[in-house]
């Protein structure tokens, strides 16, 4: 990855997983810190870059590399799976390696060179506990008491999964604003429409909180997955279809497994007058 600090700015690689896109900033050298106001003015699509994600890369004490996620909307996120998948990509192809470790809030996560381009990232077990997701009160995550039943799992980051008929006639904006707000998920939740293609095959559509509607989603991709399995819809390995393309999850007994392609669209630099506008 390129030096974080030059002369001109501050220099960014733009990513994306399926549609899932990311600012990443290597910050292994130093350079300035990420607050609220950099994430909110870099995730404006209008008037700066425009992301789903803001990914922060450091050196890992205990592993390879440490990343913090930021929303669009200058919050943090516990966990990001697509773009941690990009990074682990990109830090594969640049150390000629292909199998790193990365430290999240999720914990540490272990990624590895699937082939054919494809990158897979172990995110770690599932949370089932209502305690853990985290809710606001004891229920059975399996069966929320919320209009159209949904299933809650934890996987760094809360989800509410709803199954339904079919996941494209859904209003996702309007439901997506609703449930990411419910009053069981005190931390907000990212939501989820899915719908059984087959056995081993769901169409997803998501909303992400402190985001809005995204092309993809790893973490909820994951959820999904995990949901699909505990209703008794799928089986551990699935495909997933999601309005920017597929992806591979496998719940093994190490860890939900994820494994997609990823992309490294340009690399460039802020200004220093864009940068000071937003201190």
């Amino acid at each position: 990855m390129p030096d974080p600090v030059s002369p001109s700015g501050l220099t960014f690689l733009k990513m994306h997983g399926l549609g899932n896109d990311f600012v990443v900033i290597d910050a292994r050298d130093g350079g300035r810190v990420v607050t609220p106001a950099l994430a909110r003015g870099l995730g404006d699509r209008h008037r700066g870059v425009g992301f789903d994600q803001l990914a922060v890369v450091e050196a890992g004490d205990d592993s390879d590399l440490r990343l913090t996620f930021w929303n669009a909307d200058g919050s943090v996120a516990g966990a990001c799976g697509n773009a941690t998948r990009c990074v682990a990509r990109r830090e594969m192809e640049l150390t000629g390696r292909d199998h790193i470790t990365l430290r999240t809030e999720r914990g540490l996560l272990e990624a590895v060179d699937a082939g054919d381009g494809l990158t897979s990232v172990n995110m770690g077990a599932p949370l089932l506990e209502w305690q853990d997701v985290p809710l606001a009160h004891e229920c059975d995550t399996l069966s929320l008491p919320i209009d159209g039943t949904p299933v809650a799992t934890g996987m760094g980051n809360p989800h509410c999964t709803f199954f339904v008929e079919d996941a494209d006639a859904v209003d996702l904006e309007a439901l997506g604003a609703r449930f990411e707000h419910d009053p069981l998920f005190p931390q907000r939740t990212n939501v989820q429409f899915a719908h059984v293609i087959g056995p081993d095959h769901l169409r997803m559509r998501v909303w992400e909180r402190g985001v809005g509607v995204t092309l993809a989603s790893g973490s909820s991709s994951c959820a999904v997955a995990v949901a699909a399995v505990r209703r008794g819809l799928t089986g551990r390995r699935v495909r997933l279809t999601l309005d920017g393309g597929e992806i591979a999850i496998d719940w093994r007994e190490d860890g939900v497994w994820m494994t997609g392609p990823t992309a490294h669209v340009f690399t460039a630099t802020l200004t220093p007058a864009f940068l000071d506008a937003l201190t």
